[in-house]
């Protein structure tokens, strides 16, 4: 099935948008006790939720063939390694990529969307709700923001901001957190941590940051975002450097100019 990507991705950008002055409303209005913990430091609320369902909604009235793949399970998901084949397509959706932030009031927090097939990433779409920024990329269609181009930085590691991440789970990437911040600080130009995996990758795109690395990810935190970065000139790879990485939970993201450097510093440090 051929699809009119361009088309479709401005309609995404409206369900995004739409999810997310939802998302802005309901931070006004949410009170601790509706706070959830799915795990240690992990939130998850009635607004992830809700934001979930809202974005189903309309995705399945765009395109109703497609299966779903959703961080929160609010319908049935599919598995991209079984399911996802033969020219079919799958949404990939976080409701609410920055959760921790959201419920603490603080930015930034995003709507992530992206749609696959077996292969690849033809559509994303990340809504960072508190700047109202929308970024948006299709397959061979370059990578926008708000309606203009973006197009990543040329600097060089020595001169980068480097985008570095502490996730929730603490047990599992202490250690390759404290390894990442040891190797990087001093050797870039800077290093910041922002809280959701799919607004640094835009941040890549958009020159912004000038790199980005993280592992222990959900395909819908930097699924989405990942196309964006590629479209905007950049390179996303794993952490062993290998391109397809639609299926992992780790990521390297660059200008494209430093990412050998980058993968570099992980083997060195044993990442």
């Amino acid at each position: 099935m051929e699809l009119d990507l361009k088309t479709l991705t401005r309609e995404v950008c409206r369900v995004a948008r739409e999810a997310g002055a939802y998302l802005r409303e309901e931070q006004r209005r949410l009170k601790a006790e509706q706070v959830e913990r799915k795990h240690a430091h992990d939130y998850v609320s009635y607004v992830d939720k809700t934001s979930e369902e809202k974005i189903v909604a309309q995705l399945r009235q765009l395109l109703p063939e497609a299966s779903f793949l959703t961080e929160e399970g609010t319908t049935e998901n599919a598995s991209p390694s079984e399911e996802v084949g033969r020219g079919a397509f799958c949404w990939v959706i976080d409701p609410l990529d920055g959760t921790t932030n959201y419920v603490h009031g603080t930015a930034p927090f995003a709507v992530s969307i992206a749609l696959r097939t077996e292969r690849e990433v033809v559509l994303g779409v990340v809504y960072e709700v508190s700047l109202d920024e929308c970024f948006s990329a299709w397959k061979g269609g370059g990578a926008w923001l708000n309606g203009h181009p973006i197009n990543v930085s040329s600097k060089p590691l020595a001169e980068a901001l480097l985008g570095l991440e502490l996730p929730y789970d603490a047990d599992m990437y202490r250690e390759t957190g404290l390894r990442l911040i040891r190797r990087f600080y001093g050797l870039a130009g800077g290093i910041r941590m922002n809280g959701s995996a799919a607004v640094a990758l835009c941040l890549v795109a958009c020159g912004r940051w000038d790199g980005w690395m993280e592992r222990g990810l959900g395909q819908w935190d930097f699924m989405a975002a990942g196309l964006i970065v590629c479209e905007a000139g950049g390179q996303v790879t794993n952490f062993r450097g290998e391109p397809f990485f639609l299926d992992g939970d780790d990521i390297v993201a660059s200008n494209g100019l430093m990412q050998r450097e980058l993968l570099a510093a992980l083997r060195a440090e044993g990442n």
